[in-house]
């Protein structure tokens, strides 16, 4: 499976790489050179929000067109949102240098409604039936790997270079994404289907709200994303202004979530016909919201460290299991659909909670704003787990 889908898995770890690159680049040059946290958090939000008004139709797209083509044409629209955002630091005036930045977050966020389906719709072609849930938790290996790798590799470009170094970084991530799956074919739904694109993407729904397992899936998906706009808006604030680390050790420290996540990740591959996946989700984020809150009190730059990286492992294991059981649950024909749901919800997410840490760290400071994030996602949690019976039972066998 490994030699087989190798060039599909590198083309997603770069892109994936260059995609967090780019969010991580929004976010820190608005805080950095702007100075502002709100909109930084605004511009975290265009750039993985604009998916709760797009991605509906990438999953359409999706099941009607061959989805390698929506690969290729997502990862344009991230060439020239990073366009914008070199134009931003480089040639434009101060005055629209925001107007540029939150311009082409706005198109990043447009290549991530259609990137993310594709890539998971094309997935399920590629591999056969028994190595589909393996797979999908490779790849999401991947997209783990590439949002712990981002902040690490501003730091090391931004300590010998510009931000226009770290973007043209990004370009090459995914001209190269792109050259490796450029001779990639695959197929759309034998049926195309002749309902209008709402009409398919009610259909989408339905098929989601028709199977309980399914349905309690997608909202542990909600719940176990709702860290990770915290975790980009928070942790670059705590690194800079409480533990008061350089721009090299800020960036491994950020990093450090890279080994934690594939860690995770790596568990979650290892365990995965072991474990009842409902109980690991379930307990994963509790640990991961309680372990996140006490970053607030840990003064202690390798104890700091060593929390992240249990925030970052349980959440590794938590979304692996999540999206290979969306994957495996969902109905071959709407496939598409479906992992759109899926992927909106990884997008948009983090996006509302990236916007709300911004603005909660804007009225109360870094520290208390931890505190508030992960104690509030952990009793949430408790409580939804009591009511999420199909979920809480799911052992990850019955499907796969």
């Amino acid at each position: 499976m490994l030699v087989r889908l190798g060039p599909f898995f590198v083309s997603c770890l770069l892109a994936f790489t260059a995609g967090h690159l780019f969010n991580y680049t929004v976010i820190l040059y608005l805080q950095e050179a702007v100075g502002s946290d709100l909109l930084s958090g605004l511009g975290f939000g265009l750039a993985f929000g604009s998916s709760i008004v797009f991605g509906w139709f990438g999953g359409v797209l999706c099941d009607r067109i061959a989805p390698h083509r929506v690969i290729h044409g997502a990862q344009a629209l991230f060439l020239a949102g990073l366009a914008c955002l070199w134009w931003a630091q480089s040639g434009a005036a101060p005055e629209a240098r925001v107007a540029w930045v939150l311009g082409g977050a706005f198109l990043g966020g447009l290549a991530w409604s259609f990137v993310g389906p594709a890539r998971l719709t094309t997935l399920a072609q590629l591999a056969r039936p028994e190595e589909l849930r393996p797979a999908t938790i490779l790849f999401n290996l991947q997209v783990l790997l590439g949002f712990g790798l981002a902040p690490l590799l501003i730091g090391v470009v931004r300590s010998h270079g510009s931000w226009g170094a770290v973007i043209a970084l990004g370009a090459c991530g995914f001209g190269l994404s792109s050259l490796l799956i450029a001779n990639l074919r695959t197929r759309a739904n034998a049926t195309v289907s002749s309902n209008s694109v709402l009409a398919d993407i009610a259909e989408g729904f339905r098929a989601v709200g028709a199977d309980p397992l399914l349905a309690q899936l997608m909202l542990a998906a909600v719940l176990g994303y709702a860290m990770t706009g915290p975790l980009q808006i928070l942790l670059p604030k705590l690194a800079r202004e409480v533990l008061q680390l350089s721009e090299l050790q800020r960036g491994a420290y950020l990093g450090l979530l890279a080994l934690s996540l594939i860690a995770g990740g790596v568990t979650a591959l290892a365990l995965a016909r072991r474990v009842c996946h409902g109980v690991v989700v379930f307990t994963g984020i509790v640990v991961g919201g309680l372990v996140f809150a006490s970053l607030s009190v840990i003064s202690s730059v390798g104890l700091s460290a060593a929390a992240l990286a249990s925030v970052g492992m349980a959440g590794g294991i938590v979304i692996s299991l999540v999206v290979s059981g969306i994957q495996v649950q969902a109905p071959v024909a709407l496939r598409g659909r479906v992992m759109s749901i899926y992927s909106i919800t990884s997008q948009v997410i983090p996006a509302v909670s990236g916007l709300a840490a911004g603005a909660l760290v804007n009225a109360v400071g870094v520290l208390i704003a931890i505190q508030i994030s992960g104690l509030a996602l952990a009793t949430i949690v408790t409580l939804a787990a009591w009511r999420m019976g199909a979920l809480r039972r799911y052992t990850g066998q019955a499907a796969g």
